[in-house]
């Protein structure tokens, strides 16, 4: 640890910061005993920041503070399930794919292509629509991990090909290892470097996704998330009346959250680069 701490970027070190921090509001301080803040009776209504209410309270009565924590809860909670689903349906199915061949792969790839080249936006919305403004955040993440996968199985597939005819493959298949075990034991640890790649550039983009769908109106109207606090903020007009402590909780957080992801998938990318030029 100490080693891997000495030779981190300050771009890493800054994107493990930032993440660490966001984790610890959203699945730490989360479960703080606290009164639901999505009812609107509870507080005063426009009550300015306080030692009582550290970001003061909604035209609503809602406290700012606790619905930022649960926005920023419900938000790595999607994004986290969209990026492990995503990434573990493509691997699986990339590899498969990928190592199999045959027919069996045609129409692997039929299906990868039918997610990939399907518009993604209408599709959401039309589920969304469905809900009837209530979800839960796992199910606002099983809609968005439907077209999660597509692009990750086409990128392992191509991985599968190029190391299904090396040596040590069919040295494997010479020694009485199946394909499943095979696929396992020697294809799938040159993928769990990219998978985690992917699995926090999938988290970032999930959260992406639900933030604008909630930006435009189509989030699940009872689903608390950064994305809706903005829509409400703007709903309620908060930005007219200039209720900066209501605006800008929301953005700034998606803001440094999107900075700290991207700089911790820059910055792992960069320190396993270092390593491979060692």
């Amino acid at each position: 640890m100490k080693k891997f701490w000495k030779n981190a970027s300050f771009r890493l070190k800054f994107g493990l910061f930032c993440t660490a921090v966001f984790l610890i509001l959203g699945f730490v301080v989360y479960y703080i005993p606290h009164t639901n803040p999505f009812p609107n009776i509870i507080k005063q209504k426009n009550l300015p920041p306080s030692a009582e209410h550290w970001l003061g309270t909604t035209s609503q009565g809602q406290d700012i503070f606790w619905l930022l924590i649960e926005g920023i809860h419900n938000s790595l909670t999607i994004g986290l399930v969209v990026a492990l689903i995503g990434t573990v349906v493509g691997v699986f199915v990339g590899l498969v794919s990928g190592f199999v061949g045959g027919g069996l792969d045609r129409f692997l790839m039929l299906v990868t292509d039918t997610f990939v080249v399907i518009p993604s936006l209408p599709v959401m919305i039309l589920m969304t629509s469905l809900m009837k403004g209530s979800a839960t955040p796992v199910l606002m993440a099983l809609i968005l991990a439907m077209f999660a996968w597509a692009w990750p199985s086409r990128q392992i597939r191509s991985m599968a090909l190029t190391m299904k005819e090396r040596d040590f493959i069919h040295t494997a298949w010479f020694s009485g290892e199946g394909t499943i075990q095979t696929v396992v034991t020697e294809i799938l640890p040159f993928t769990l470097t990219w998978s985690l790649s992917n699995f926090m550039n999938a988290t970032l983009s999930a959260i992406a996704s639900e933030s604008g769908l909630a930006v435009l109106g189509l989030s699940p109207a009872n689903l608390i998330t950064l994305g809706n606090m903005i829509q409400w903020a703007r709903g309620y007009n908060a930005i007219i009346m200039q209720r900066w402590n209501w605006v800008l909780p929301p953005i700034l957080s998606i803001i440094v959250l999107f900075i700290g992801l991207f700089m911790l998938i820059t910055g792992y990318n960069d320190y396993l680069a270092m390593k491979r030029g060692r």
